[in-house]
This record gives structure tokens, sequence and C-alpha cells, in this order.
């Protein structure tokens, strides 16, 4: 008896969340996500904006202090570049080469150094073996054939009404959402090394410090944004697929 109460507990679950997410709530639920991912993209832009414009009392470019963290923590092989853009910076562990973008290389401001001392966290995280960050690239390739195949395999399953298909594509969706999950704790990593980094050594005063933490808060809150988005567009398709089968 306790079984069958349980189980007709979770079908009642179940039909809720499936009313809220794959029902008449679905496009309320998208569009708030949908507004609180600009809000994010617009307040890591200002936020950017507005330390970019703070000069640090040492005057050391971001390419300078990068190159000043590298070196400190023994990575004198890993290379310093400019890109082109704007908050394109990145590292690439393939080639180690810690990009760093136009609006980023030669400014002595706090946003500058706290985005560049961002990615040299990254360089320390590949080289001292992170966890997160060896899971993240162990999946990767999964994550490249599954994040551009996936909607193909659910419009062939939709169209042709299998089911099986559907959850094909539902397996192939989940590894982009796990990628994405594993991606926060690299992030959040990497931005409290460089916070950790550039007080520890007084790169930044305290001050400047705060400046440098809004800016990287802000930018580890788009991951968090993206997460939630494919988080809710997960269990659409879960909950869209468990209503066929009514």
């Amino acid at each position: 008896m306790f079984v069958l109460m349980e189980t007709e507990h979770s079908a009642q679950f179940w039909d809720t969340m499936y009313d809220i997410f794959a029902g008449k709530w679905a496009g309320i639920a998208i569009i708030a996500m949908f507004l609180f991912s600009l809000i994010c993209q617009i307040k890591v832009k200002t936020t950017f904006s507005k330390y970019n414009k703070v000069y640090t009392t040492n005057r050391a470019t971001a390419a300078q202090v990068a190159r000043q963290i590298l070196d400190m923590n023994g990575l004198f092989h890993v290379q310093i570049m400019r890109v082109a853009g704007n908050l394109t910076d990145h590292y690439d562990p393939r080639t180690n080469i810690v990009a760093l973008s136009e609006s980023t290389f030669d400014n002595p401001t706090v946003g500058a150094i706290g985005v560049a001392a961002h990615e040299c966290g990254h360089a320390i995280q590949h080289a001292t073996g992170y966890t997160p960050i060896k899971i993240r690239q162990a999946i990767y390739p999964a994550v490249s054939f599954c994040s551009s195949l996936w909607i193909w395999v659910l419009v062939i399953g939709s169209v042709l009404e299998m089911l099986s298909l559907i959850y094909v594509a539902i397996a192939f969706y989940l590894i982009v959402v796990i990628f994405q999950l594993v991606t926060l704790p690299v992030e959040f990593n990497a931005s409290n090394r460089a916070i950790n980094t550039l007080g520890s050594n007084m790169i930044l005063t305290t001050d400047e410090l705060k400046g440098a933490k809004k800016t990287l808060s802000a930018a580890a809150m788009t991951y968090v944004a993206s997460f939630l988005m494919s988080f809710l567009q997960l269990l659409r398709l879960l909950l869209s697929a468990r209503g066929r089968r009514r």
C-alpha cells in the first residue's frame, strides 16, 4: 500500500511539473530565463566597462600582470597573445596561450587585470590537474558531437513519432547540460584564484580588488544563467516526452 501511494503521488508530481514546464507556463518560464540571461549579459558588459576605466595604482598593464602571475606559478612556457574583439579573452590549453582581447591587453585598469588574472587561473587549473577541468576536457568531444546533433535527432523523432529517438535526443542534450554544470566550478574557481593571487601578492589595492571581484562575479553569472536556461530546456524535453505517453 505504501509503494502504491508513493507511485500515485509521484504521478501527480510529474503531472504538475508537466503542466508548469511543458504546458501553459512553459512560455512564461522560458521568457523569464531569457530575460535573466539578457540581464546577466548586460551586467557583465556594464561592469567591465565601468572598471575598465579605473586605473590601478601601479599602472601595470593586464598583459604584464598576466605574465607575472604565470611566472609566479612556474608557467614560463605559457604565452600571452593579443586577440581581436572585446571580452574575447580565453585560455587555450592546446597551444598554452592566454589570449587577451584588445580591450584587455594593454590596459592598466582594474577590469582588464581582473579578466587577465581569471584566464591565468584557467592555465593554473590545467597545470595543477584541477579535477573539474579534467572532467570538462574529457567530455568535450562528446559535447561537441551532441550539441550540434541533438536538435536534428529530436526533429526526426518528433516527425516520425518515434519516442525512442526523442529520448536519444534528450540523452544527447543531457550531455550538453552536464558540460555546462561542470563549467560552473571551473569558472568560479578560476575567479577565486585570480582574486586571491591579486590580493595576496598586493598586485591590486583593497579597493581595486573589490572592483575586480565585481567584474568577475558579473561574468560568472552569465555561466549560471546559461546553465539554468539549458536545465529548463532539458526539463521541458523530458516532461514533453512523458506527455507523449499519456
